[in-house]
């Protein structure tokens, strides 16, 4: 099977460039697996739909400021995106790798003027894929740069300004309420659209959340090279399901409730993991993932899903359709897309039962 399958039309007005208010009061599109039926709902509504004992499993990666704006000598624009220090304990003194985006990158060995009076230095030229070896200096390295002057890595469908007003608010609102541990350089955004009011509700209902963690690498803004879908190699991501989650999954299992995912980054957090011992809890652990999801997947651990609606020919609108079924997923793309739904990071939402 082959990308153009998963391919849709969607009108540039439907990509959403900032998010709503509050987080859950974006709309949700309800599809049912077993009528292949729709409904408008929005996201304050999950209470509604989910049974008490059902549970969430949402992504607690956080995302980190690693989108740095500088200037070359000649005065030019020039972007780093910081992914990943070069060797362990080299946080602050030792080389990064980074992205970098130029109209045309400096020569190694070129000083970039950063915010803050920090400097950068290009130790070699760009691979095909744009990674650098980048060494910073100033107090404290590549954190203290981050922390005082990174911004979040938005993917470039959502277009802001170097002033842009909107540029403060991202900080906070392209993160979501579950983020504790560091690592992403893009949101896991099913997630976006909860509020802590929305999960006192949930609480009410009898619904229980437990946390996965993987850190959405690169690759989530990096089309497929290949075209047919078992040729595709996605990029490794880092990943922990805790015993704690394997338990909760084992419990639901036990007493017939659905396992909902948040996120399609929890269903691959997830789905990676092999049965422990009795077959009812995926086995717990953590390590590195590049499992791709496609049409054929038997999945064991997710019952339900709740996501954002994904670009065409993407991989993650291949996940989707995996666990829903192509057409079913298509038509309600273009139902969403009739009926003004708001797509991508910062969209609307939908729920898979």
């Amino acid at each position: 099977m082959k990308l153009d399958a998963f391919d849709y039309d969607l009108p540039s007005s439907r990509i959403a460039q900032q998010a709503v208010e509050p987080r859950d009061a974006a709309r949700m599109l309800v599809l049912a697996r077993d009528r292949a039926t729709l409904r408008h709902r929005h996201v304050r509504d999950l209470p509604e739909l989910l049974d008490p004992g059902d549970l969430l499993v949402v992504n607690d990666t956080r995302v980190v400021p690693a989108r740095v704006i500088g200037r070359k000598a000649t005065g030019g624009r020039i972007e780093l995106l910081f992914l990943e220090p070069r060797a362990a304990g080299a946080g602050q003194g030792g080389p990064w790798r980074a992205l970098v985006g130029a109209s045309r990158p400096p020569a190694p060995g070129a000083a970039i003027a950063l915010p803050g009076g920090f400097c950068a230095t290009l130790l070699g030229p760009p691979d095909d894929e744009g990674h650098v070896d980048v060494a910073v200096e100033g107090a404290g390295g590549v954190p203290a740069l981050l922390e005082r002057h990174g911004l979040p890595p938005l993917p470039p469908y959502i277009r802001r300004g170097a002033r842009d007003a909107r540029l403060a608010a991202d900080r906070y609102r392209y993160q979501t309420i579950f983020a504790r541990e560091p690592g992403a350089v893009a949101a896991p955004t099913a997630g976006l659209h909860f509020t802590p009011d929305l999960l006192a509700r949930l609480e009410r209902r009898g619904c229980r959340v437990a946390r996965v963690t993987l850190h959405v690498g690169e690759g989530t803004f990096r089309a497929p090279r290949e075209d047919r879908l078992e040729r595709i190699r996605l990029h490794a991501e880092r990943f922990s399901v805790p015993p704690e989650t394997a338990d909760a999954i084992a419990a639901a299992r036990t007493t017939g409730r659905r396992v909902v995912a948040v996120g399609t980054t929890t269903v691959r957090a997830l789905e990676g993991r092999p049965p422990a011992a009795g077959g009812d809890r995926p086995e717990p652990g953590s390590g590195t993932t590049d499992l791709f999801i496609r049409p054929g997947h038997r999945f064991r651990w997710v019952d339900a899903l709740l996501t954002n609606f994904h670009l065409p020919r993407s991989t993650l609108l291949v996940l989707v359709a995996a666990f829903a079924g192509r057409e079913p997923v298509l038509d309600a793309y273009r139902e969403a897309v009739r009926m003004g739904y708001r797509f991508y990071s910062y969209g609307d939402a939908m729920l898979v039962l």
